[in-house]
């Protein structure tokens, strides 16, 4: 099977699909992304990518900012060593990308004063959903991973509640629960346009890094 790349999105994938690379969609609980990952393994996966956008700890980062971290912290007090050999290569192809640390959180951080605390616990650039989960099971299966992410919401920016909910298990827009959100609390509209732009512009920027980096199709080789 070879690498795969795995999102939270389904928006994600897309981007990856395009650039003709196998990728699987874990959005949902903790528990679902970690079974999909194994599924994914057990079939015969040989490398894996966590891909997409992230949310921004660092304040000096803004949306668009392409991560390419070494390490992976987590909730429960890990830290995983992205392959170093496969994540130079992509370096050396996406030059304007950012090394360092990322968190891999089980829930979004979405307030503001949440972003300050991890960041000044950890010093991790960004945190998103996907990288712990990749991370762990790469580790364990003895196979190598690396992180490929771009900001999305700055460190400075809350996320509406709506931003929140408004995904299904599938990493799909929950279009009933945002506009459901949206009615009780229509206070919410600024920042919801302000994060649709500020996601579009990491979208942008992984699509613009995903089509002419070969380095992605490579298969890794155990470190």
């Amino acid at each position: 099977m070879s690498t795969i790349v795995v999102t939270g999105l389904e928006i994600e994938a897309r981007i990856a699909r395009r650039a003709g690379l196998r990728a699987l969609v874990v959005g949902g609980k903790p528990e679902k992304r970690a079974a999909t990952i194994a599924d994914a393994i057990a079939a015969g996966a040989t490398g894996l990518i966590s891909f997409g956008i992230a949310g921004g700890l660092d304040p000096k980062l803004v949306p668009g900012t392409v991560l390419l971290p070494e390490t992976v912290h987590t909730d429960r007090g890990e830290t995983f060593v992205a392959d170093e050999k496969w994540r130079r290569r992509l370096m050396a192809q996406i030059p304007s990308a950012i090394p360092g640390a990322i968190y891999g959180g089980e829930a979004v951080v979405s307030r503001v004063s949440d972003k300050r605390i991890l960041f000044g616990r950890t010093k991790a650039l960004a945190v998103d959903l996907e990288s712990g989960p990749v991370a762990r099971a790469a580790t364990a299966a003895g196979i190598p991973f690396i992180v490929l992410r771009s900001v999305a919401d700055p460190a400075h920016r809350n996320l509406p509640h709506a931003a929140v909910l408004g995904l299904n298990d599938k990493g799909r827009v929950a279009y009933g629960a945002v506009f459901g959100q949206m009615v009780r609390n229509l206070h919410q509209l600024p920042a919801l346009l302000f994060t649709a732009m500020e996601t579009r512009r990491a979208l942008t920027a992984m699509h613009a890094i995903a089509e002419p980096a070969p380095g992605f199709h490579a298969v890794p080789v155990k470190t």
